[in-house]
């Protein structure tokens, strides 16, 4: 699934796109992270202000529009196509 289809997603939804928001999407989809922690620490590198309740939000947040499903997920984030 691209950046875009996950972004229109979440709009649709009626989220703002934020830069916390795209830059949380954007390691998702370019590394293969096995956990929100993961996750968290990726993003951190990058934007030092974000917590890492905001990281585990947007997981939820990503999983609630059904775009990421994290029980499916071991090693790798997978995104979904959807429905």
């Amino acid at each position: 699934m691209s950046r875009d289809v996950i972004l229109q997603k979440l709009r649709e939804e009626g989220y703002r796109i934020t830069n916390q928001r795209r830059l949380i999407i954007d390691t998702i989809l370019a590394n293969d992270c096995s956990c929100c922690k993961e996750i968290y620490y990726q993003v951190h590198k990058k934007d030092p202000d974000m917590g890492v309740a905001t990281v585990y939000r947007m997981i939820k947040t990503l999983e609630e529009i059904g775009v990421l499903d994290r029980k499916i997920v071991l090693r790798d984030v997978c995104c979904r196509e959807v429905e």
